[in-house]
């Protein structure tokens, strides 16, 4: 049976239901920073006081000591930041301001958390008495499991900010891209031990998630990875702070929010891996102040559009023998105007691109439109040849308006970019083709996979030719009778009220 990556949801829905009672009570744009803060408090909370009853137990009198929790990747909380404190404040008209104190508190003993969290519980715009019921209703939370495997808060965090990109819609895409798209294009890209992760537009930091979770399947060092992310909105640059804080991750995202085109954060890295989803189509993005910039070693970037800003960006943080994974709008694989056409022609000539997924529809909360994964490899296994993959078809829909990867077709795709790689690909008419740069020229240097895997070809259902076309022949002739008898009748009843048909 195929595995969703959007189901199986228990722990992470009580979170979710337990956060829509402040539904309507608030803003809807304070909604989200309150909820994901009191996910991160109670988490953190919880794990540390695990902790120190262990410690109280041994009898050591390590309990208060601050390396005794570092060592094992666990916050130290201040006693008035701990979760006992706050919920004995539930019911009081001060519990804003003791929310408020306990993120102040843990962010004066936990440097890489300055300046994240939020702090907005005491405002007046706030129900004191909702927020009371959503502390009483966290606290009761079965949480024993969580410090075992922490990845269960992990998954619930995660679940929270697809809930509200699936409600704030277009501004949802701006910090969360749907995990079944993160984990193809991890999937494909295979980050190993020792390397380095970098998404240049982070949000949330899903891309850095995933890519942990692979290194850890894969019976590697989850701790053996150094991720480097930008992001330029404030909140969501706060978002992936907690993000990789509950995962355990440690992660240079700078000292601030920042705009990456303008302020590169990260400017002498080289990675290995760099997996995006960047912003679609872009404009205004600040082209004409960067004219001369380094980056756009195959062409300026046009100013009405920042999608070959990005993949000049991001092939310009590659390491010698670095990859990249990233989602485009269909657009960029043939546009002509303003020079793209010419930038994507010099990119396929250096032998850039090893590979094109065209993905289904409605896999975004956000957007509806056709979206395609691009993989760009400094050092290509299969020089001068570029896999093109029509996974359209692919994916179920999970409600009336949204569609999951199942994880066999995302295996599907990894898998056949593997043998690709490998040289041993049996290509599939329709689904996947591979072509050569010459190819790709005399396709004017357009990458849309269709114009290259043809169309899937139809199952023979067994009835000989001649006898289908002689039944297909007489049902349409008796069509064709009806539509006669049909359009009699009709101008008939349109004569008896003096209307007629010319």
């Amino acid at each position: 049976m195929a595995k969703n990556n959007s189901t199986d949801i228990g722990f992470e829905k009580q979170i979710w239901d337990a956060a829509c009672v402040l539904w309507g009570h608030i803003p809807a744009a304070e909604y989200r920073k309150i909820i994901v803060g009191l996910i991160f408090l109670r988490y953190i909370s919880n794990a540390f006081e695990k902790k120190y009853n262990e410690l109280v137990a041994e009898g050591d009198g390590f309990e208060d000591e601050r390396d005794a929790y570092i060592a094992d990747n666990i916050f130290f909380v201040p006693e008035e930041a701990r979760w006992s404190v706050i919920a004995a404040a539930a019911h009081t008209q001060e519990i804003g301001k003791t929310i408020d104190d306990a993120m102040r508190a843990i962010e004066a003993e936990n440097k890489t958390l300055k300046n994240v969290l939020p702090k907005n519980y005491a405002s007046p715009d706030l129900d004191k008495r909702i927020l009371g019921e959503v502390v009483d209703l966290f606290t009761n939370l079965d949480m024993d499991d969580t410090e075992e495997n922490r990845d269960i808060l992990g998954r619930t965090y995660e679940y929270c900010i697809a809930q509200f990109a699936a409600y704030e819609g277009v501004k949802g895409g701006e910090f969360y891209t749907p995990a079944s798209i993160v984990k193809t294009i991890v999937e494909i890209l295979k980050p190993f031990e020792n390397c380095r992760v970098y998404d240049p537009c982070c949000g949330s930091g899903g891309m850095f998630v995933q890519s942990v979770k692979f290194i850890q399947a894969h019976s590697g060092n989850r701790n053996n990875i150094s991720v480097y992310g930008q992001e330029s909105n404030a909140d969501t640059w706060k978002m992936a702070k907690m993000n990789m804080a509950i995962r355990g991750i440690d992660a240079d995202f700078g000292p601030n929010q920042a705009d990456t085109f303008f302020n590169d954060l990260h400017k002498t890295l080289k990675a290995d891996f760099i997996m995006a989803n960047p912003p679609f189509n872009l404009s205004n993005w600040g082209q004409d102040k960067l004219l001369d910039d380094v980056r756009w070693k195959y062409g300026t970037p046009p100013s009405g559009n920042a999608n070959y800003a990005w993949i000049q960006h991001m092939i310009h943080h590659l390491a010698p023998n670095g990859k990249i994974g990233l989602v485009l709008a269909n657009g960029a694989l043939s546009t002509q105007s303003s020079g793209e056409g010419e930038i994507r022609k010099r990119i396929i000539e250096d032998d850039l691109i090893e590979g094109i997924v065209a993905m289904p529809t409605q896999l975004f909360y956000s957007v509806t439109i056709p979206v395609t994964l691009w993989f760009i490899s400094k050092n290509k296994k299969q020089k001068g040849k570029t896999l093109f993959i029509d996974a359209r078809e692919m994916g179920k829909m999970v409600d009336r308006k949204h569609r999951d990867l199942p994880d066999e077709d995302i295996s599907l795709l990894a898998e056949t970019f593997s043998a690709f790689q490998e040289g041993t690909l049996e290509e599939k008419k329709g689904f996947s083709k591979i072509a050569t740069i010459e190819e790709i020229a005399k396709q004017d240097y357009i990458l849309t996979p269709g114009r290259y895997v043809g169309i899937k070809e139809q199952e023979d259902d067994g009835e000989p030719f001649e006898e289908k076309m002689a039944r297909l022949t007489s049902e349409l002739s008796g069509l064709f009778e009806k539509s006669h008898e049909l359009e009699a009748e009709i101008r008939k009843n349109l004569g008896a009220i003096g209307y007629e048909i010319k």
